[in-house]
């Protein structure tokens, strides 16, 4: 763990490049693996070399991975400046609800299709949906996808302005709390504890929403690496980012037994074979 793993940049050669359109709205997605499908959002600033790592990770145990480029540039990590940037964009961008009042954010629409894509390329008993800081929630509004039988959501940051705030319209809350109560889902949540993007207060409204069947799982401060890239250190500037920026890959380490958890609930819920 050194000060170059913020340096790096990822080329993604491993990942097939392809231009998926979902209702005819395109948008570049990174695909590897075989298996049942996990549908990866990133966070932001966007697919950088972590989130391509925790990818692979969930490839290796025997899934499919669809990584959607919803903003940033691929593979890379930006300077302070550009993250910045990166993120300006989006808050402002008509694909996203950033602040409190928006509701659900449009873009989950397309991302509940490539769901639904992914479930018919590759089969199985449906689909996993993950997502990470900015896209945190988009996981659970997947919900709304029948095919979608296992949302991660991880850090949710949206909206920016409440930090009690779902980024759900009422509609879509109630949708997402009956088909979860439905079908018998669990939805499986991680935060640091003094994460003020993502705070107590968010995962007691998800709790409030989902009751027993939100599994929010609270990390120490202490637990998270302490020289993330640039734009963790700078911008987000506390321990947030559980299983990309943040995780220590070392056994016995909280965040990597946060990722292996993840992991496994993707696997058994997917119906992965034991002997992958």
């Amino acid at each position: 763990m050194t000060a170059t793993r913020a340096q790096r940049e990822d080329p993604l050669t491993d990942f097939t490049r392809r231009i998926v359109d979902i209702d005819g709205v395109a948008k570049t997605v990174y695909v590897t693996g075989s298996g049942p499908a996990v549908v990866l959002m990133p966070e932001m600033p966007g697919i950088s070399p972590d989130v391509a790592r925790f990818a692979r990770w969930i490839r290796d145990a025997g899934l499919s991975v669809y990584v959607p480029s919803l903003f940033g540039v691929d593979g890379a990590w930006p300077t302070v400046a550009e993250g910045r940037e990166v993120v300006r964009r989006a808050c402002v961008s008509k694909e996203f609800r950033a602040f409190a009042g928006g509701g659900t954010s449009p873009v989950t629409a397309w991302l509940r299709g490539l769901a639904r894509l992914a479930h018919a390329e590759c089969g199985g008993p449906g689909v996993g949906a993950v997502g990470l800081c900015f896209t945190g929630n988009f996981a659970l509004t997947m919900a709304l996808e029948p095919a979608v039988i296992a949302p991660v959501v991880n850090h949710p940051s949206l909206p920016l302005d409440d930090p009690a705030g779902l980024e759900l319209s009422d509609s879509d809350a109630s949708a997402v709390a009956e088909r979860v109560r439905r079908d018998g889902l669990t939805v499986l949540a991680y935060r640091f504890a003094g994460d003020r993007w993502c705070t107590g207060q968010r995962f007691a409204a998800y709790r409030a929403l989902l009751g027993p069947a939100f599994d929010g799982r609270v990390l120490p401060d202490e637990a998270a690496y302490s020289e993330p890239p640039p734009f963790f250190r700078d911008v987000v500037g506390c321990a947030h980012s559980v299983v990309t920026a943040h995780l220590i890959d070392q056994d016995g380490e909280p965040t990597a037994r946060a990722r292996d958890e993840i992991v496994a609930f993707l696997s058994a819920r997917l119906a992965v074979p034991m002997s992958r």
